[in-house]
């Protein structure tokens, strides 16, 4: 059996995740703000160490995979909160654990979103964070809106991740990343009970190819396929599970 940790394991996909990968026999160390095996608030650079040494000292013997699931959505105030957690923890947390899965030569899958495209690479804070500057990326997007600092925040990190995959898998670490469209979680309650992005969210919900939009479970099914046997030759793929969403709106991009 295999030795995963992620974060954000205790409520929506990476709850599921977690369910799914503990039923077949795996151990799951999860890392949370609020309910896991290690508490820490991951928007500090405090709580990501936490983390990090949390982790070491619970799978000394290293990682088959490692999931950075935790994030916030697009109404999480102030919106430098976003960048904090969805970029700059994943980034750190990835870094931090390198030694832990090249042991295993486990895998790392990220959580982007399918709407990562909607903001382009050359936006001005995607480049703040894949410069590594939080403190210019906090403050650039807390002047500006939550669709950019949440799509913006799965852009970088997807990116990042496609710049880093050679590096990675030559010390025999694969990264994937997997991109959902709207999946009912309570994170996105928050998003439908916004009196601005609400019904852009209903909208684009009731838009969906498929008839409906995720569940959890949806999302975590996919997951973990692609931290199994099954996906080995899987190496800086995205796998878009929205319901057909990218398709439909980028038919041309692939």
């Amino acid at each position: 059996m295999r030795t995963y940790a992620m974060t954000g394991g205790a409520t929506g996909i990476g709850a599921e995740l977690k369910r799914q990968l503990q039923d077949g026999g795996h151990t799951v160390i999860s890392v949370d703000i609020k309910e896991g095996d290690i508490i820490a608030d991951l928007s500090t650079v405090d709580g990501r160490e936490t983390a990090i040494g949390g982790i070491q000292r619970m799978a000394p013997d290293g990682l088959d995979g490692f999931i950075p699931c935790a994030g916030l959505p697009p109404v999480a105030k102030p919106l430098s909160l976003i960048a904090q957690v969805n970029y700059f923890a994943v980034v750190a947390t990835v870094k931090g654990l390198r030694g832990l899965l090249e042991k295993k030569k486990g895998s790392v899958l990220f959580v982007s979103s399918n709407s990562a495209p909607m903001v382009a690479v050359e936006d001005s804070f995607v480049q703040n964070c894949l410069a590594g500057d939080e403190e210019a990326a906090c403050t650039e997007i807390d002047g500006r809106d939550g669709h950019t600092a949440y799509a913006g925040s799965k852009r970088a990190v997807t990116v990042w991740m496609r710049r880093h995959v050679v590096e990675y898998a030559a010390a025999g670490v694969r990264m994937n990343a997997v991109a959902p469209g709207i999946t009912m979680t309570p994170l996105t309650d928050r998003v439908f009970a916004d009196a601005e992005l609400g019904p852009v969210m209903k909208e684009f919900g009731d838009s969906v190819p498929v008839g409906r939009p995720a569940q959890p479970v949806d999302i975590a099914n996919v997951m973990r396929f692609m931290l199994s046997d099954e996906a080995s030759y899987l190496c800086g793929s995205v796998f878009f599970v929205d319901g057909g969403s990218d398709a439909m709106m980028r038919a041309d991009d692939f």
